[in-house]
Order: C-alpha cells, then sequence, then structure tokens
C-alpha cells in the first residue's frame, strides 16, 4: 500500500515477486507519478514491511517517503504526514503559471463505454485533433493494447521504422501469450455494454479504436507506464481497462486525456485534465453534464470530422491552459489510480 500526498492509494505492493515483472511495473507507476506538473510535490506512506519496500523506490525513482511502522502507528503518521506537506507548500505557492507552445501538449487518448458510433464520429474527430497535436510538435499515446488487436497492421504500416512496428508485434505477441496462460481469448474483448451499443466483435472495436491515433507515423512504442520522450505519435501496451490505461498513460507524461464514449462516462483522471467527447447527440443531451464535447454532429451532417477536430484541439488547449473539464468540476479523478497489476499474489 502506498498513498500520494492528494490521498490516492492502491493495492498492490505486497505478496508479489519482489524480481518479478510486477513489482517493476508499480515501482515504475509510482515513479512516473512524481512528474505530472500539476503535483508540487510528493509524499508516499507505506506500512513498512511489505515487498514493495520505499527504501528501493527511493533508489529508482527519488522520492519523499516515510512507513507507518517506523514512525508509530497511524495518529502519529497523520500528524507527521500533516508536518511533511507543510514544509512542501512555501516551494508550491512559488509556483506560477507561464505561456508555452502547444509541443507541451502529450495526450493520452482513450475510448470507453464504445458503441457504433464510435469510430464513424468521435474516433476519427479525435484524430484529426492529433494530427494538429503533431503538427504542432505535440505527443499523442495511443494505448489499450487489445483493443487494437486484429488491426495492428494499420499501426505497422505507418511505423516510422522496422524497429519500431517490431515492439508493437511483440507486445501483441505477449499479449497472445498472457492471455493463453490465464485460459483468456483476445478476440473476445467488446463488453456488454459494447455489444448493446452495436459493436459485435474485437475487429469492430480495434478498427474505431486505432481512428483515435490520426494519419501521421508511428514514432515510438512504450512498454506500461515508460516515460515517454518521443514527440509524434506514440504506442503504450497497456490494457483496454481505462483507469489502468490512462494510470499508464499519466505516469508515462500525459497532461491531457481524452476520452471517447458512447454509453456514456464519468471518468476522471487527477492530476491529468481529462476530456471525454460524445460519439452521438442523443448522449451529449442525455447526460452532457459529464461530456465536454459533441462529436454527434458528424453523424447529422452538420459538421464535418476536420472541422470538429480543429475545434476540439483548442478545446484541448483551454483546458491544458486551466480551464477545468467536466470531471474535474464534479471532483472525480481522485479514486481512479489504478496501477496494472502483473504479478500473482502469494
Amino acid at each position: 500500500m502506498a498513498t500520494t500526498a492528494d490521498g490516492r492509494t492502491h493495492g498492490a505492493g505486497c505478496a508479489i515477486d519482489s524480481q518479478g515483472e510486477g513489482l517493476e511495473v508499480l515501482q515504475r507507476t509510482l515513479g512516473g507519478y512524481a512528474r505530472p506538473p500539476n503535483f508540487a510535490g510528493i509524499l508516499v506512506v507505506g506500512l513498512g514491511c511489505e515487498t514493495n519496500q520505499l527504501s528501493s523506490l527511493v533508489q529508482t525513482q527519488r522520492l519523499q517517503t516515510f512507513t507507518i511502522q517506523d514512525t508509530g502507528g497511524t495518529a502519529r503518521t497523520v500528524a507527521r504526514g500533516i508536518e511533511l506537506v507543510r514544509g512542501m507548500l512555501p516551494v508550491a505557492n512559488e509556483v506560477r503559471r507561464e505561456p508555452v507552445d502547444a509541443s507541451h501538449l502529450v495526450v493520452g487518448l482513450q475510448c470507453g463505454g464504445s458503441d457504433g458510433h464510435s469510430g464513424i464520429s468521435a474516433n476519427p474527430v479525435l484524430g484529426a485533433a492529433v494530427d494538429l497535436v503533431v503538427r504542432h510538435g505535440g505527443t499523442a499515446i495511443l494505448s489499450e493494447t487489445p483493443e487494437i488487436y486484429g488491426a495492428e497492421h494499420l499501426l505497422t504500416r505507418r511505423a516510422q521504422s522496422e524497429a519500431v512496428g517490431r515492439k508493437l508485434v511483440d507486445r501483441i505477441r505477449w499479449w497472445e501469450a498472457y492471455c493463453a496462460r490465464n485460459g483468456a481469448a483476445m478476440n473476445n474483448n467488446p463488453s456488454a455494454g459494447n455489444k448493446a451499443g452495436g459493436l459485435t466483435t474485437v475487429l469492430e472495436k480495434s478498427l474505431g479504436g486505432i481512428a483515435k491515433a490520426g494519419s501521421t507515423s508511428l514514432v515510438e512504442v512504450y512498454e506500461y507506464a515508460q516515460p515517454v520522450y518521443a514527440r509524434g505519435l506514440v504506442f503504450m501496451d497497456t490494457p483496454g481497462y481505462d483507469p489502468v490505461s490512462a494510470t499508464g498513460q499519466v505516469a508515462g507524461g500525459a497532461n491531457l486525456i481524452c476520452f471517447t464514449t458512447g454509453r456514456g462516462s464519468a471518468y476522471g483522471c487527477a492530476p491529468t485534465p481529462s476530456l471525454k467527447l460524445a460519439t452521438h447527440t442523443a448522449l451529449w443531451l442525455r447526460q452532457g453534464d459529464d461530456m465536454d464535447f459533441n462529436c454527434g454532429e458528424v453523424l447529422s451532417g452538420g459538421r464535418s470530422i476536420s472541422e470538429l477536430g480543429a475545434e476540439l484541439f483548442k478545446l484541448m488547449l483551454v483546458t491544458a491552459s486551466g480551464e477545468p473539464s467536466r470531471s474535474e468540476r464534479h471532483g472525480y479523478g481522485q479514486q481512479e489510480f489504478v496501477p496494472w497489476q502483473l504479478s500473482i499474489v502469494t
């Protein structure tokens, strides 16, 4: 267990292989959350005897930490935490906003509660906006590996080198082996809600999901929560489950999430703003309190994909500049920190 200064917790870190992939991914994810610009300081609290020892986490990630056991129990831990956070405030209070250009945007691309409209409205609109992000020197992170399955060739043919394409294929092969040893099937990804919304196969879902990536070259492939340094369109290997996927993207450096949905969503992703894009106008009207952008005008013929993409790009800039998203106004995002748990629990 670990707790950051804004109170978010997770349920992993003990009873896992101390030398395994799961602990490596967890520590990489926790370390990544020390970097978002919306965190002025990070305080990590552990129990003390867990496998994810804070001493080793500090060695790899340089975080300020302490444990409940060494501090002497819950009450003293709370007091110690308050003392340390107060010590961070003078530095945090000196921070001032500075104008920067759009090349600083790192946008995590998500789709959840997808429906039959996702691949023809919201995802292509987001793809058009992504092309503008890349054109201005920014970065877009496509993820959710099980949700590109069967259509990965559309990305490999856009890879800027053979090595980049092979990295993506290697991650697909890893997932096939991962599913096989757990008795799961890669070709059965659509959820009950997806199917109720008109999606019937993983291929339909994958073809629509890749539309979020626009049309530019794929410049790099990253594993879960690895720091993203490349500029342009990149891919990060994550599960399709949105909170886990977005957690990896934010740990990798995403400072904005764009989340398309057809069934509806009330998702947030603090400390990173999350914009939710409705695939059709009926959803926009029904759940407009949670939606930030309506892509349904593509379906009615009133607006073009490129026109709405340009409008969405402007909304990205406004949101990155401090205008609160719907989920931020509702206070969502404090509980959606969900690192990918890979190791078996023993």
